[in-house]
């Protein structure tokens, strides 16, 4: 009997491939059914029904899988290794319950005083530089461990001068907190041992009525037992080893000052009414804020003196050397019943001549203090009014968008008086043509003299910074104006027509006008609309800002 040979695949022309070569596909002879015809095997026809049923899922909406309730998701909890981790940080601090107690950081100097202070109060505030006594006035903020909140006073390293000298007077300013405290917290360096300046320094703290906890901090690494065993002949109890640097140690820390808490304010305790009225008296304070005043310069003008006049003590640290203030130091208080944040900052020189570390971290400091201020007073010398370092200030607030005070200081000691305000009227108008009528008012932080002027020029001008005027009196305010000076030609020739002008914004007055073109009308129109706003609306002595913005066609497609 013959044998069947295999049918061979069928040779079929497929379409043409892009080289222009004809494809060959291969038919294969096809199986013969089993079964019934048309009938699918058991697993092809269990395939097709899943896929059916995805397909269906995918396209309808599962009721069933909507209103299934979502099993809430148990919140974390904070332990207290966490909130010293960040020390009570910017997200922690919105509302916080009033401070329990004031705690003061003394030491010798270069022992990790800012570093535990910024870590307590959960952002750099103070200045941290390797070079000892970068620290010479007192810092007083909000601080907290986990649930316990309070006070914190960085203040300038102990050293033992006379009172006469710079470093006499850090020392009476340590002294001060020591005596305002609560509880003091005396820093040692662990890596270095206890020196004589400790010994002498634990001496007098001893004598004062405030309670000491003595801390050894830079325990982040290994051999610091012999330290901790020789501080016990400071005389101020068992040290208490931390690291501000990286956070260690905060734990014994929270315990050692929850023992200066109020009995009927527990840091530990859950009490839901506590929580409630910290709450309320919190946004009732956030509703109520402060008028941040800021007050900058060039160096040894007079600054912290002026604020030791406004404040009625001898708060700042002053003396003949130039350059005293390092840090930007905030101070809370009232003027006939309006508060005020004063911000003491460093004295800022020619950019060329800033070269040491410090002074650039000083510097940075005093920019900050001007972005986050509502007004500026800038403080000058009668002597040598407004050089060119106080008008770059001037521009710098200005750009800032900030309300300007311009306070003449140690006018008691000029003769000629009407010529130092010509001289003054003079470079204003030839050097800040873009802001006109800039407070000024003459005064002497030492005297006292017309310092009220003043508080009452910052009141004025904060007033003004915040106007908002309506738009009907702006488009008549436009619609003169431009008839008065009509917009130059565009570069094209073509004419640009200012429509429409409305206040967006106040802190400092912001407009807008929608114009043709707005991409072409000069600077110089721009300045001439807000010299006539604010001779029009009395927006004297702040920055007016203008928008261009084009209108939008209805007839346009939107892409």
């Amino acid at each position: 009997m013959a044998s069947v040979r295999p049918r061979k695949p069928v040779r079929k022309a497929g379409p043409r491939s892009a080289k222009g070569h004809k494809s060959v596909k291969y038919a294969h002879p096809k199986k013969p059914k089993q079964g019934k015809a048309g009938a699918q095997p058991e697993r092809e026809r269990g395939k097709r029904a899943d896929q059916l049923e995805r397909g269906k899922r995918a396209g309808e909406p599962n009721k069933q899988r909507q209103q299934r309730p979502q099993k809430p998701k148990a919140p974390r909890r904070r332990g207290l290794e966490d909130s010293l981790d960040y020390g009570g940080g910017r997200e922690l601090r919105k509302e916080l319950p009033p401070a329990l107690f004031t705690v003061a950081i003394v030491g010798r100097p270069n022992v990790g005083k800012s570093t535990l202070f910024n870590r307590l109060v959960g952002r750099r505030e103070a200045l941290v530089h390797d070079r000892p006594g970068v620290t010479r006035d007192r810092h007083v903020s909000r601080g907290s461990i986990s649930d316990l909140h309070f006070t914190v006073i960085d203040t300038a390293g102990f050293e033992d001068a006379a009172v006469e000298t710079l470093e006499g007077r850090m020392r009476l300013q340590t002294e001060k907190a020591v005596a305002d405290a609560d509880v003091a917290l005396m820093l040692i360096d662990a890596r270095a041992g206890v020196t004589t300046l400790d010994e002498q320094f634990a001496d007098l703290l001893r004598r004062s009525p405030t309670p000491i906890v003595l801390v050894a901090n830079k325990c982040e690494g290994k051999g610091q037992d012999s330290t901790l065993y020789d501080a016990f002949r400071l005389g101020l109890g068992e040290p208490l080893p931390i690291s501000a640097e990286h956070g260690q140690g905060l734990a014994g820390l929270y315990q050692a000052l929850g023992r200066f808490a109020a009995p009927e304010a527990d840091p530990g305790s859950d009490d839901q009414d506590s929580a409630v009225a910290g709450s309320e008296a919190g946004s009732a304070a956030a509703s109520l804020r402060p008028l941040q005043l800021a007050i900058i310069g060039r160096p040894n003008t007079g600054k912290s003196t002026l604020i030791n006049r406004l404040l009625g003590e001898d708060r700042m640290l002053t003396g003949p050397e130039p350059g005293v203030t390092r840090d930007s130091v905030g101070v809370d208080w009232e003027y006939r019943g309006r508060k005020i944040r004063l911000i003491d900052t460093a004295g800022v020189r020619k950019r060329a001549k800033v070269i040491d570390a410090v002074e650039i971290l000083s510097v940075g400091e005093t920019f900050e203090a001007v972005k986050m201020a509502e007004v500026v007073v800038l403080v000058v010398d009668a002597e040598a009014v407004l050089d060119n370092q106080e008008l770059t200030l001037v521009r710098h607030v200005i750009d800032e968008g900030r309300a300007l005070v311009i306070a003449v200081n140690k006018w008691d000691a000029i003769k000629d008086k009407r010529k130092a305000l010509e001289t003054l009227e003079e470079r204003l108008r030839d050097s800040m043509s873009q802001v006109k009528n800039i407070p000024t008012v003459t005064i002497s932080g030492l005297t006292g003299q017309r310092v009220d002027k003043l508080m009452e020029a910052v009141f004025k001008v904060h007033e003004t910074w915040n106007t908002h005027l309506a738009t009907a009196p702006l488009n008549r305010f436009l619609a003169s104006a431009t008839a008065a000076h009509p917009p130059p030609l565009s570069l094209h020739k073509q004419r640009i027509k200012l429509r429409y002008m409305t206040q967006v914004k106040t802190r400092p007055p912001t407009f807008v006008i929608f114009s043709t073109r707005a991409g072409d009308l000069p600077e110089v129109y721009m300045r001439y609309l807000a010299n006539g706003i604010r001779d029009n609306f009395g927006l004297d002595g702040v920055p007016i800002r203008i928008h261009l913005r084009k209108p939008k066609n209805p007839f346009e497609e939107e892409k």
